[in-house]
């Protein structure tokens, strides 16, 4: 039986009649990414806030590591080693990278917070830029900055939503070469909201497509990639 580091069963938001999320099932092994694709209001963002607290569950479960987290605040959860990023930075332009970096982990409540920022910085080769404002950086390195503040404190699963938009092809291919890095170097699982179906198929592990708040395909890359249903509606050209 396969041990999931993060497991949500069932998950669903309702809002009256409105159902934003319906029965949803998505799982994460150690060292995993799954790419979650689907139209504009599909729920792929939705399904993040609900696995990281930011939504309440009308129904359904969130596992941690084997422990139920479905109660918890999103606070709590990140604490418990369940992180994410948005799809606009939270970078503080007028702050040094390395100081925000290396705040977020005192404020994690991490013991050697200068080393644990040093670690992420170098991860995605921020470490040259540490003395430099946020403001003044390129947007390509001004992600990788949002995405070194998500991974303070080296959390267990990373959720990120859309963190190639904006981005050059180059800077793209590049940021999801660090992310396939990274899972493996630091047995992060990785559960990734993006548009870019080059990115998806190319360093996910698994796939989940949604429509209208449920899942309609899931599995390996290649056999999402070739479900006629998935083809017509999502991919087109891009198949």
């Amino acid at each position: 039986m396969t041990s999931y580091v993060l497991e949500a069963k069932d998950v669903a938001i309702h809002y009256g009649g409105v159902k934003a999320l319906d029965g949803v099932d998505i799982t994460l092994e150690k060292g995993q990414i799954r790419g979650l694709i689907g139209p504009n209001g599909a729920g792929k963002s939705t399904v993040i806030d609900a696995i990281t607290g930011r939504r309440a569950l009308t129904r359904g479960s969130v596992t941690l590591d084997g422990e139920d987290v479905s109660r918890m605040g999103a606070v709590e959860r990140r604490l418990r080693g369940l992180s994410r990023s948005f799809q606009r930075t939270s970078i503080f332009g007028g702050m040094l990278v390395g100081t925000q970096v290396e705040l977020a982990a005192y404020k994690m409540g991490i013991a050697n917070s200068a080393a644990d920022a040093k670690a992420v910085l170098e991860e995605l080769d921020l470490d040259r830029l540490s003395h430099a404002l946020a403001e003044n950086l390129g947007y390509g390195d001004q992600r990788r900055l949002d995405l070194a503040l998500a991974l303070v404190g080296r959390p267990k699963v990373l959720m990120l939503d859309e963190p190639m938009a904006g981005l050059s092809v180059k800077e793209s291919h590049d940021l999801a070469k660090h992310l396939k890095a990274l899972t493996s170097r630091w047995d992060v699982s990785v559960l990734l909201v993006e548009h870019d179906m080059d990115v998806v198929f190319g360093i996910s592990d698994a796939v989940t497509v949604f429509e209208l708040g449920r899942v309609i395909a899931s599995g390996d890359p290649a056999a999402v990639r070739a479900n006629p249903r998935v083809r017509e509606a999502y991919l087109g050209s891009a198949a």
